[in-house]
């Protein structure tokens, strides 16, 4: 977590009151709310609204349950938080560049109803960029609703000024866990269902979470493009390079990628073994996204992005953060050719 974050949710823990309770302390924790929302859509230039919710999940479930609208529709490599929220959601499949066919975008819009359409900007396995700025306009025109993902958009150090329906989650740029926020470009898109957050979402607000959420995106917002952003992607960069000739295999897709997850296969070894290899060398890596990650099943998306199973099989996510070192990203290098090493050898 930021320090800055940190900071913020002591301050919030020191003063916490109920924000909707009509006394003193309530109205002061009322307004410290408020002023987190307004500087949370001041740093990312979001001229719509956000409402608070307790993560990514909970704002996709609000999302795709609660939009004004017809038919579900998913891109076939969405968060299991997507699955979870429109099981019966019709799915839209990706082609051969990794993105999501625009041919089934339109195909979507044509079918009428005002459809519903999920579509993540920054896959949580690969990194790969969904080019979701070339959709919303169509989606929009079409009289559709998009819901973006937006949960790991922070790696690409820029976020859109405008859009429908689009989801943010604290943890993902080193604020707290446990809350997150819908942005909605207008509240019209939505049913409402009572209760706090504007009559969006019932449950007493988390002060204390929202306010280490606005400081991080402050602290985002301040410093990203900074040299130790730059340092980091260098040494990723490198890193690729050099696990490449030791036959490693970087799942990245076609167009626009972050650096700060990569997706990678090496020889020889399972995922399984992998992730047990790197913990003994104080690297914490998974296979697939966090929250699906603990049943080591191969992972649907990666089947979904046309990925050999066998290749699946094989393949770790790393992802870095703010405060991942270049330093951390070599020794991750060295570990990485160590264990690749001793598999080739005990392969051949």
């Amino acid at each position: 977590m930021r320090p800055e974050a940190r900071e913020a949710m002591i301050e919030g823990m020191l003063r916490w009151a109920n924000p909707s309770s009509p006394h003193a302390e309530g109205r002061a924790a009322r307004a410290a709310l408020e002023d987190a929302r307004e500087r949370i859509k001041a740093a990312l230039g979001w001229e719509g609204q956000v409402l608070f919710t307790s993560g990514a999940s909970e704002a996709l479930g609000i999302a795709l349950r609660r939009a004004k609208g017809g038919r579900r529709w998913r891109s076939s490599v969405e968060h299991d938080a997507v699955l979870r929220a429109a099981p019966e959601a019709s799915v839209l499949p990706v082609n051969r560049e990794w993105d999501v066919d625009p041919d089934a975008v339109e195909d979507a819009l044509a079918a009428g109803d005002r459809p519903v359409i999920a579509i993540q900007w920054v896959n949580p396995e690969t990194g790969k960029v969904q080019p979701v700025e070339r959709y919303a306009p169509m989606i929009e025109a079409g009289g559709g609703v998009l819901v973006s993902d937006a949960s790991q958009l922070w790696g690409l150090e820029r976020f859109p000024r405008q859009g429908q329906l689009i989801v943010i989650s604290a943890h993902k740029l080193g604020g707290p866990i446990g809350v997150g926020a819908l942005l909605v470009g207008d509240l019209g898109l939505l049913e409402p269902s009572g209760g706090q957050e504007f009559g969006y979402r019932g449950g007493t607000e988390n002060l204390p979470a929202v306010l280490g959420f606005a400081a991080a995106v402050e602290a985002w917002a301040a410093k990203r493009g900074g040299a130790p952003e730059a340092e980091r992607h260098q040494a990723l960069r490198e890193m690729h390079r050099a696990l490449e000739t030791y036959g490693a295999r970087h799942l990245t897709g076609y167009g626009e990628t972050v650096s700060a997850i990569s997706a990678l296969a090496m020889p020889n070894l399972s995922a399984a073994a992998q992730l047990v290899r790197f913990d003994l060398k104080g690297f914490a890596v998974s296979a697939g996204s966090a929250c699906a990650s603990g049943t080591l099943k191969p992972s649907r998306v990666l089947e979904a992005f046309g990925v050999e199973p066998e290749v699946a099989a094989r393949t770790i996510r790393l992802s870095t953060g703010w405060s991942t070192t270049a330093g951390e990203i070599r020794r991750f290098t060295d570990a990485w050719i160590d264990i690749a090493m001793g598999a080739a050898a005990k392969a051949g």
